[in-house]
């Protein structure tokens, strides 16, 4: 499943407009990048280095005083790797209604889900992106 296919690895980029990251959270994401949980360092294995059919992943990024767990910004697609507090939480769905107003569509998948189920969570994410990518 890492090596999915190689293929459309020469898209063209579809980056959003740079913005101004304050210190503070570009400090607490490269924490959040070395204390990954194990789910997420599962996950980034098989996203990292356009593993997953070429698209871009980047991980724990600043983005409208929000961390993205990863984010493709090709396709506008933010995958969160979620624990038990995430759920059903209000805080997660004021940041997802933010995000979708922008644009992103907000992906969550459980930490035991990937840890057991990676490539299943892989071709979720791939279907999803491909989905939005063939929107654009």
């Amino acid at each position: 499943m890492l090596e999915i296919a190689r293929e459309g690895q020469n898209r063209q980029s579809h980056t959003m407009p740079h913005q101004s990251v304050p210190p503070p959270h570009r400090t607490f994401a490269r924490t959040m990048r070395a204390d990954a949980t194990k789910a997420e360092n599962l996950l980034w294995q098989a996203l990292r280095a356009k593993r997953l059919e070429g698209l871009k992943f980047k991980r724990q990024v600043p983005l409208d005083g929000y961390i993205l767990d990863f984010v493709c910004f090709e396709a506008r697609l933010i995958i969160e790797v979620d624990g038990s507090q995430h759920s059903q939480s209000p805080r997660d769905a004021v940041r997802d209604r933010h995000l979708e107003n922008r644009g992103l569509k907000t992906l969550r998948v459980w930490n035991d889900e990937v840890e057991e189920n990676l490539n299943g969570v892989c071709l979720t994410i791939l279907q999803e992106a491909k989905a939005r990518v063939k929107e654009r």
